[in-house]
């Protein structure tokens, strides 16, 4: 299944999110951190940096996997010969699932931020876009702020 995001309720070339859904409504990106751009890319908006899929970050409840993330050229340079990330991307995306509670998600939030994550994005079962920096709820991604609000599940 194709996400792409939309402004308005048409197509929104600018930014795709391209995320599988597994049978049961999980979240399927197979494939690696390396090719990750198949998965979720920043068109022309955050350029100095790199998306990864299934993301690895070490956390002080044990290793995560952040589904969507952006990091930093600099910030992904200081954790290269790293198994995981210490520090968390910059920009730290959950797709909600039907397996997904809310506790859960609430928790990976706080968890990112803990690990240095400057957003938290999460993207419900409707599509809707929930930006969030460390003092809370966002309008809009101070990162890439022109990353719409909602996107549409194909």
């Amino acid at each position: 299944m194709l996400a792409t995001a939309h402004r308005g309720g048409a197509r929104w070339p600018a930014a795709a999110l391209r995320v599988g859904r597994g049978r049961n409504g999980s979240v399927a990106s197979g494939g690696s951190s390396r090719n990750s751009t198949t998965y979720y890319y920043f068109q022309g908006n955050l350029t100095r940096g790199r998306d990864l899929a299934e993301c690895r970050l070490e956390t002080s409840e044990g290793v995560k996997a952040v589904d969507v993330a952006w990091v930093s050229r600099l910030r992904r340079e200081s954790q290269l010969k790293e198994a995981c990330y210490l520090i968390a991307p910059e920009i730290c995306v959950e797709i909600e699932s039907p397996s997904n509670s809310r506790a859960e998600l609430m928790e990976r939030e706080r968890l990112y931020f803990e690990k240095g994550a400057q957003e938290f994005w999460l993207c419900d079962l409707n599509g809707r876009m929930t930006f969030l920096n460390p003092a809370g709820e966002i309008a809009r991604s101070g990162l890439c702020p022109t990353f719409p609000s909602t996107v549409s599940l194909d």
